[in-house]
C-alpha cells in the first residue's frame, strides 16, 4: 500500500469507512461520522462510501421529528473543511430506491459495485457501519 509520511513522522494510511444503515433508528450512523471526523483531525487519508439504505444519510431536506433525533445530515457539508471530499455513492442503491445525485446533500462520485469493490482494495483500513 501506498504510504506518505506525515508531518512529525507519522504515517499516513488510507481509511474508508462504509456507511450501510439509514441515518435513524440506530447509532451507526452518526458513530461513523464522528470517527471520520476524528481520523481526518489525526491527518490520515479519509474516505466514505454510502452503500444500501446508507445512501439515506446523504438525502437532502430529513424531516427527523418523529424518530426524535437530530437531523445531522448538514454535517457532511462540514468534511470539506477537515479535508474529507472523497464521498462514494454505490449507483445501485441509489437506483435501487429512486434516487439520483441531485437529491443528496453533498457532492458525491458514484461508482458501479465493482468500481466500488476495487476502490475499498486500495485502502489500508475499510470500516463498516
Amino acid at each position: 500500500m501506498e504510504e506518505e509520511m506525515m508531518e512529525g513522522g507519522g504515517v499516513q494510511k488510507k481509511f474508508m469507512f462504509v456507511n450501510r444503515k439509514a441515518p435513524y433508528g440506530t447509532i451507526y450512523a452518526l458513530e461513523s461520522l464522528e470517527v471520520v471526523l476524528i481520523a481526518a483531525a489525526f491527518e490520515q487519508d479519509v474516505s466514505l462510501a454510502f452503500l444500501d439504505d446508507g445512501v439515506y444519510q446523504l438525502i437532502k431536506g430529513q424531516n427527523t421529528k418523529a424518530s426524535d433525533m437530530k437531523n445531522f445530515s448538514p454535517t457532511y457539508r462540514a468534511l470539506e473543511g477537515y479535508d474529507v471530499e472523497k464521498l462514494y455513492v454505490s449507483k445501485e442503491a441509489l437506483a435501487a430506491r429512486g434516487l439520483t445525485e441531485a437529491d443528496l446533500v453533498v457532492p458525491v462520485q458514484v461508482l458501479s459495485a465493482a468500481e466500488m469493490a476495487d476502490m475499498m482494495e486500495s485502502q489500508d483500513v475499510v470500516l463498516s457501519f
